[in-house]
């Protein structure tokens, strides 16, 4: 790669959405016009960008890869020329009481660049307030994806994905520099798992970690509440960028040469025993 794309701008965006699909895509396409406006070279929405509500529903109203959801998306990137992470929507599977709950990564020409469907899959019981069953309108994905671009090396993963550590070495193993996390981390375990799970996981595999957040109440079972706290985690482990509460980005200048630094200096890859 040419050294002055090396480092580059990118930003993470934290969104309150709802059932309300026209209104959640303002919104982020909004923010994706703010971040691209301040130079922002990869930008990435949240899990759940089209439609955050009842459950039942969001089977109903999954989309294929070629719906209108990822066509906008696409579109976007192209006319802003940016590398854009749709974060997750509402993809159609095969079972017909389940879709997908898929990540799409589009070129600055709009094209589809990866495709990763999430694996684990947020199964709790955490409190009356945290009961979940993501299996129940879900169908789990089965490979990782880790994608080459100009900007370096990206590995994907949504959410509840974060707290498997396994999965990131994979990634790891795969040749990732950068970590995509885009989630919905309820309240609950939010303000206790987020930011530690964010920085272990930058710590762990000394990779660039970008989390775009939901944030606030949405309109689905129990009337959820998102965390938010969207943010840019270096490879030290150093939160280099934080969204407050509300829709907006965190935006952050990525050095890429850091993952060399940080490599270099604890070759923890070399010193693996298992």
């Amino acid at each position: 790669m040419m050294d002055n794309l090396r480092m580059f701008l990118a930003a993470v965006l934290q969104l309150n959405c709802t059932s309300d699909a026209e209104s959640n895509w303002r919104q982020a396409e909004d923010l994706v016009h703010r971040a691209a406006g301040y130079g922002a070279r990869l930008i990435a929405t949240p899990e759940n960008t089209n439609f955050l509500g009842p459950h039942d529903q969001k089977v109903e109203r999954a989309e294929s890869l070629d719906g209108p959801t990822c066509s906008r998306f696409s579109s976007l990137a192209a006319d802003l020329e940016v590398f854009l992470l749709l974060g997750s929507f509402n993809e159609t599977s095969q079972d017909p009481g389940r879709c997908h709950n898929t990540s799409v990564l589009f070129s600055p020409r709009g094209e589809r660049l990866a495709v990763y469907r999430k694996i684990h899959l947020f199964d709790v019981d955490v409190s009356p307030e945290v009961r979940f069953q993501e299996s129940a309108t879900v169908k789990a994905g089965e490979g990782t994806v880790v994608v080459a671009t100009e900007l370096g090396k990206l590995g994907l993963s949504i959410c509840y994905d974060l707290r498997f550590p396994g999965l990131y070495q994979q990634l790891r193993d795969e040749g990732a520099e950068i970590l995509t996390v885009p989630s919905a981390f309820t309240l609950t375990t939010g303000r206790d798992h987020w930011e530690p799970l964010l920085r272990a996981r930058a710590i762990e595999t000394q990779c660039w970690v970008l989390a775009a957040a939901q944030w606030g109440k949405h309109d689905d079972v129990g009337l959820r509440e998102s965390y938010g706290h969207a943010m840019i985690v270096d490879p030290w482990g150093h939160v280099v960028a934080m969204a407050d509460d509300g829709p907006g980005l965190a935006l952050a200048e990525v050095d890429m040469k850091g993952v060399h630094r940080a490599r270099n200096a604890i070759p923890v890859q070399d010193h693996r025993k298992i």
